[in-house]
């Protein structure tokens, strides 16, 4: 039969056909040659790009990293640690066969069979992503995050994945697997600042990586997925779901039986004692003072401090139980307190009510009106000029210029002693004490104790209205408790490298006699009866103990600072932005604060009496007769009937306002 339209015999046709097949056939392989060549050119040509600016591997034991600061308590215990914490460098043969068969079994079962990068494993992960409808598995494996960690940054970028693979294929050719694997252990991120296996068994189990169990290689294996998630110091129970997770996979891949893992599982593990969030303010404090010790460092630093973590967890358990039991109803939203030994040795600071919420520390950087905690340097002043305890002043509305200050809710005692104003802490008195010695002598004896903040020299100086800090007020008090010898409040003893040479050492306590003897005797007489019959009472526990309460205008800050014979303590409450609180005094929820605190810290020790060496003589007049002006003193000693008539105004704050810890 013929087509239509084609003349040409039916066998001619025929015999035509099987030609152009075979053109067709000839074609197809000749372009998918063409394709092919060009393919591997640009193959080539995009791992080129990739490639050329790859960093050596041969460098790989050179890898850079910053230098770390641990910070130890008085006990040597870990407060905390900053910058990248590395242990010794261990070889995966020394470490126990269970520690890398944890790692291998959960990041990269196929570690010792592939190449570098993992296709059945890459395949795999993707099938369960799929699934699963997120990412629940990764394809990378142990080589290929080794070269991402040391070499490349972590965005997810094409060129970043490309150069983790050309790299991990070179590190499997550089080096044998046990090399790989070696490295990788050591350089690993276990969080808390850890890098390295044997660092981060020291730090979460306090032994070196040579001597973890079954468990504790299982915990730290099940911390490479996500450090932070599985911290078991910060979320104990998922670190333990991770590690049954660790150590179930280890079953699947024969490195143990299931009798292993059920026996690890019931022994478990104990971590190592690491001090909670609330030693932070106390570790940052630190570590400023550390780089204005050593400047810059490119060694890894150990500072032995002076934090003692008992009376550490006393102080910020009571001050967070006082704020949740009467901060609400009170309006007193933080609180901060400091102790330190008489040689100015911080053993605890607390900073406010939460760090996680605020990291500013109202113990050194806050600046605060001290109120009457402040008439101690008006009557040291006084003392030194000639006056004496049992010296009599008229307790009455007094006016210095155009300002009267009050006496607390307007109560006046008429004649009283010197002992009686400071414990009963009389305003009117106070300002006559400091107008006779004059702002400027009570300013420079401030100063002396330590007092570094400005001072407004204004009559208004003598009630505390010119801003300092808790840490600052409390190293001034801490003069009398170390019989008038000065003191500069630190927080370290020593600072080694990992090495053990030691970088820094403590070698002085003290800036010498601030205060003679008999002043001493007589503020201590003082600071005694506060505590004894005055504001402070609300202090007293079972040890002899000195104080002074302060509390600013409008109930915006109160304050107690006081001592035993071995311990010294400052605690201030109050709201960040200055709002009043509702009627809280120095007398009140800080000295109730700062006695339930000292008696923690001092239980089981045997009480000792306040350094107060001839207390009788201390009170009666100078037999050397001293330097007060006595007609300046005769003018405003005073009495009831020289009272104005008209209602003294209230003092206001200074317009000065410097608290910069205001948290938003």
């Amino acid at each position: 039969m013929q087509l239509r339209g084609d003349s040409r015999p039916s066998w001619e046709r025929r015999r035509r056909a099987p030609k152009r097949k075979r053109s067709f056939g000839r074609w197809l392989l000749v372009w998918t040659g063409v394709l092919a060549v060009w393919g591997v050119v640009a193959l080539g040509g995009l791992v080129a790009y990739y490639a050329y600016d790859l960093p050596d591997v041969a460098q790989i034991a050179a890898a850079n990293r910053a230098p770390s600061v641990t910070l130890l308590a008085a006990d040597g215990s870990v407060l905390a640690n900053y910058g990248e914490l590395y242990g010794e460098a261990v070889d995966v043969g020394d470490l126990p066969p269970h520690v890398p068969q944890a790692v291998i079994a959960v990041e990269d079962r196929r570690f010792y069979s592939h190449g570098g990068v993992d296709v059945f494993g890459l395949g795999r992960a993707v099938v369960a992503n799929v699934r699963a409808g997120r990412i629940v598995q990764g394809g990378s494996t142990i080589t290929q995050q080794l070269a991402k960690n040391l070499f490349l940054k972590p965005d997810r970028t094409l060129r970043r994945k490309v150069r983790e693979v050309l790299l991990a294929l070179w590190l499997e050719r550089k080096f044998t697997k046990d090399q790989i694997l070696t490295l990788y252990l050591n350089r690993v991120y276990f969080g808390a600042g850890t890098y390295g296996v044997d660092a981060a068994a020291r730090r979460y189990f306090g032994k070196p990586a040579k001597e973890m169990t079954l468990y504790e290689g299982a915990v730290l294996a099940g911390l490479l997925k996500a450090p932070s998630r599985y911290n078991p110091t910060r979320n104990l129970d998922a670190a333990e779901g991770r590690a049954q997770l660790v150590l179930q996979a280890m079953v699947e891949t024969g490195f143990i039986g299931e009798a292993d893992a059920i026996a690890a599982l019931t022994k478990k593990t104990n971590l190592a004692a690491i001090a909670g969030s609330g030693t932070r303010y106390f570790a940052d404090w630190i570590l400023n003072e550390v780089r204005s010790y050593v400047g810059y460092s490119d060694r890894d630093l150990i500072v032995q401090t002076t934090l003692d973590l008992p009376v550490q967890k006393a102080a910020q358990e009571e001050v967070g139980k006082a704020l949740q039991e009467e901060g609400e109803a009170s309006q007193a939203g933080q609180a901060a307190m400091v102790v330190m030994a008489p040689d100015g040795s911080v053993r605890a600071m607390v900073g406010g009510r939460d760090y996680g919420e605020s990291q500013f520390n109202r113990a050194t950087q806050a600046l605060r009106q001290p109120g009457s905690a402040f008439k101690l340097f008006v009557y040291l002043a006084s003392f030194e000029s000639g006056l004496y305890p049992d010296r009599r002043f008229v307790d009455a509305p007094i006016q210095v210029g155009r300002w009267s200050p009050k006496n607390y809710a307007d109560r006046y005692y008429g004649e009283v002693t010197m002992r009686e104003a400071f414990a009963r802490s009389l305003n009117s008195v106070a300002v006559r004490v400091s107008e006779a010695t004059s702002p400027g002598t009570v300013a420079d004896a401030a100063r002396r104790l330590g007092i570094t903040s400005d001072l407004d020299l204004q009559p208004s100086l003598a009630l505390g209205t010119s801003e300092v800090s808790l840490l600052e007020l409390t190293t001034a008090y801490a003069v009398f408790a170390n019989r008038g010898f000065g003191v500069w409040p630190h927080g370290i003893k020593e600072i080694r490298d990992s090495s053990g040479h030691v970088v820094y050492r403590r070698v002085s306590s003290g800036a010498g006699q601030l205060v003679r003897a008999r002043q001493v005797d007589q503020m201590n007489d003082l600071l005694r009866a506060t505590v004894e019959w005055g504001t402070g009472k609300g202090a007293k526990f079972e040890w002899p103990a000195a104080g002074k309460t302060g509390t600013s205008q409008s109930f915006r800050d109160a304050w107690f600072v006081g001592f035993t014979a071995s311990m010294i303590a400052g605690v201030w409450v109050g709201n960040d932005d200055g709002t009043p609180m509702k009627g809280v005094t120095g007398g009140g929820l800080p000295a109730k604060l700062w006695g339930r605190v000292m008696r923690r810290a001092l239980q089981g020790e045997k009480p000792e009496p306040l350094p107060i060496d001839n207390i009788a003589q201390a009170r009666g007049p100078d037999p050397s007769g001293g330097n007060f002006i006595k007609r300046v003193l005769s003018d405003l000693v005073g009495s009831p009937a020289e009272a104005p008539s008209a209602e003294p105004a209230r003092v206001e704050p200074v317009e000065r306002r410097r608290f910069f810890g205001r948290d938003d």
